[in-house]
């Protein structure tokens, strides 16, 4: 895991005061030829900005912990639950849509301040690359090849299909895996995520390549089956997020508190794991149940008959009793402390990611059990447990059986914390099967937890005519309309 050492008030200072400026949703940063200050900020600086601001919003509590991390199925909330039946607030949708344009445009900075094919064009690329990967499964369709050409006089910029979008970013990420190293500038202080290294760098640009390939697997084989292929054919050129050591989170400190922890200090009580995710792990016995969730304070307590660990229903209008649930563990919302992590990719994915590949029958290098295996036991690794623990559980609950059903399971019970991969992995597959809709929906009429989110007001006023023939293929408002490489059937 890497994590930063130093202060980054200063760092940051002069790009928050030059880029707080945005002219719309999807526009680049304001620009002024006659301001001599939008040159002289380095590209370092802005990097710290963009890495740091993108993991306070995109892992908080309206980006991440209100909707994904329920429409996911592993998180309830307990209190205040109207984000948990569906009772959405559209304002919190546009500034989800704004952080996300925000973060890719201040990326564009840095890539066009830079020399095409050094490293901090690179570093820019991939994390920009990460960035639209999660627009892209978070709303659909989007602007993407002409959303930042502001200074180009583009203000109101075409939507593209997932079909086009997905083998553009595994080409861009390709292209910035293969630039690294071939150029000796550094990356500087402002690169708080992976400290300028620049193999860590290589390997999440290419784990990276594995998840948007597995997502895309079902629908754009081809482009998928290639990428596993070379990535994996090559491991010198290509290296992979392949213990944990190379997991890529954002860690925090004192100075810029951890998203989930910073909320947990005025609201303790308004989340707790979900009885799906309670059920799964005490029903395999898997060691990741106590680092996942709490004891109830009912059984901390002494009271009589009371559960050890017991997850609430997600999605019930009504309030929990908190004493009879479980919150979420320390190691993910901390109570005593404000530092963390935001964790972007875990070296786990990479090795589901691989199994998903050799369950189709392609040459990734291990087979599917194998592959398996090495995920569940980086996973329970990370999450405190022994190499013992491991192979206690996958000779018992987590016995390998070669079935999409597990497979996908422990990967959605591996990307804990983030809670739009989750409801990525459960769009894919369906599994967990046991991951329902809100029995308390605000919306009627549907079948399944939301497919994706709906566009946001400021698109459809004041982008309207780009806007406009994507949202007509909602379901509703709110429920969006099926991913392009979400394959299920009979959804509504």
């Amino acid at each position: 895991m890497k994590t930063y050492k130093f202060k980054i008030s200063a760092l940051l200072m002069v790009v928050a005061l030059m880029i707080t400026g945005c002219t719309s949703t999807f526009d680049e940063v304001n620009t002024d030829p006659d301001n001599p200050k939008e040159e002289i900020v380095p590209a370092t600086n802005t990097l710290a900005y963009c890495l740091r601001y993108s993991s306070d919003n995109m892992f908080d509590e309206w980006f991440d912990l209100n909707e994904s991390c329920g429409f996911s199925g592993q998180i309830a909330k307990w209190m205040y639950t109207d984000e948990g039946y569906y009772s959405f607030r559209p304002t919190v949708n546009t500034a989800s849509w704004n952080v996300c344009y925000y973060t890719v445009s201040n990326l564009q900075a840095v890539i066009d301040k830079s020399e095409v094919g050094s490293n901090m064009w690179a570093a820019a690329t991939i994390f920009q690359c990460q960035i639209f990967q999660v627009i892209s499964d978070r709303w659909g369709n989007i602007p993407y090849s002409n959303a930042l050409k502001l200074a180009s006089g583009v203000t109101k910029p075409t939507y593209d299909k997932q079909s086009a979008i997905y083998p553009d970013l595994l080409k861009r990420l390709k292209a910035a895996v293969e630039a690294l190293g071939t150029k000796s500038d550094k990356l500087g202080a402002g690169d708080i995520l992976l400290n300028g290294d620049i193999t860590a760098w290589k390997k999440y640009g290419n784990s990276l390549r594995l998840r948007i390939a597995a997502r895309i697997a079902n629908v754009d084989p081809n482009d998928a089956k290639s990428t596993f292929e070379e990535v994996l054919g090559n491991p010198s050129k290509y290296p992979v997020l392949a213990s944990n050591n190379d997991n890529v989170f954002f860690q925090w400190n004192s100075e810029y508190p951890e998203p989930y922890a910073d909320y947990y200090q005025t609201r303790p009580n308004e989340y707790g794991v979900s009885k799906l995710m309670v059920e799964t792990l005490s029903g395999t016995n898997d060691p990741r149940l106590s680092v996942y969730a709490k004891p109830t304070a009912n059984y901390t307590n002494g009271v009589s008959g009371a559960a050890q660990y017991a997850g609430y229903q997600n999605g019930l209008e009504a309030t929990a009793a908190v004493a009879a649930y479980s919150g979420i563990g320390t190691r993910f919302m901390s109570d005593n402390s404000l530092t963390g992590f935001s964790p972007w990719m875990r070296s786990c994915e990479t090795y589901f990611a691989i199994a998903y590949a050799a369950s189709k029958g392609w040459n990734v290098g291990m087979t599917q059990q194998a592959a398996y295996e090495k995920a569940v036991t980086l996973s329970i690794q990370e999450n405190g447990g022994s190499a013992s623990d491991a192979s206690t559980f996958l000779a018992n609950g987590g016995k390998y059986d070669g079935t999409q059903a597990q497979l996908f399971t422990q990967w959605w019970v591996s990307v804990f914390k983030n809670g739009m991969e989750a409801w990525s992995l459960f769009r894919m597959s369906g599994y967990p099967s046991g991951n329902a809709i809100a029995p308390d929906s605000y919306f009627p009429g549907h079948n399944t937890p939301p497919m994706c989110y709906g566009y946001p007001d400021t698109e459809r006023n004041l982008n309207k005519e780009n806007c406009a023939p994507e949202a007509a293929a909602e379901s509703d408002y709110f429920w969006g309309k099926q991913m392009w490489w979400d394959k299920r059937t009979g959804l509504k």
